[in-house]
């Protein structure tokens, strides 16, 4: 049974976060708010708990997933960002924003689309999973919190819905913790009534030629 996490949303308590953070370290996987869709997540640096994840939600290893960094520098620690995206995206971080650009070294092999070497990052405006990821020093996985490859997804990268009869982001959120409550270790609670509504996918590969994938919440001005 996952331990259940309640966190005052502006001013996380500093205990809870490091049992939190220590629960990555060790591999845990756990179910978070973010500014967008309830999402599940890991350490991006733990191998077993990536694995899980993608075991969870019946994931190919030639899907790629989504990241969230705590900022656009750090971004540029694990993609390459070009002068002309880093201009376009300062203007769209924090919020519900996926890019999608080439991964840099620092980016797990199990992590990438394995034909294109691409990543998807988010730097989420929410201040629980900003303080995790900053207490944790390293970015965490954010993978929608649906249970099945098809259903709409931060990682699809634009992919169309085949499914949604088991889109379990669609449900309250005490039924969304009731079905995960036996599927992850933690569930994160910040008191807020969760999103439905998925970020916008922007592909940056070619800086020259941005392209939106999928219109989410977020508006891209120069597009």
């Amino acid at each position: 049974m996952a331990t259940i996490h309640q966190l005052h949303p502006d001013n996380p308590q500093p205990r809870a976060i490091s049992q939190i953070v220590n629960a990555l370290r060790g591999g845990a996987i756990m179910l978070y708010p973010t500014d967008t869709v309830y999402a599940i997540g890991c350490d991006l640096m733990s191998k077993s708990a990536v694995e899980r994840v993608r075991k969870l939600k019946q994931m190919s290893n030639d899907k790629p997933l989504t990241f969230l960094c705590s900022s656009l520098s750090n971004i540029a620690e694990y993609a390459i960002v070009s002068n002309a995206n880093y201009r376009n995206m300062k203007s769209l971080v924090p919020g519900p924003f996926t890019f999608i650009l080439p991964a840099t070294k620092l980016v797990p092999k199990l992590v990438l689309n394995p034909k294109r070497k691409t990543t998807g990052i988010r730097v989420p405006d929410h201040g629980v999973s900003q303080t995790i990821i900053e207490a944790l020093g390293n970015p965490i996985i954010s993978t929608s919190a649906n249970l099945q490859e098809d259903d709409l997804d931060d990682e699809d990268f634009g992919h169309q819905v085949k499914n949604k009869q088991n889109n379990v982001c669609d449900l309250p959120k005490m039924e969304l913790f009731d079905r995960f409550s036996k599927l992850v270790d933690l569930i994160v609670d910040d008191g807020s009534e969760h999103s439905y509504e998925v970020s916008t996918i922007l592909d940056l590969t070619d800086d020259l030629n941005p392209q939106i994938l999928r219109q989410g919440l977020g508006v891209v001005p120069f597009l």
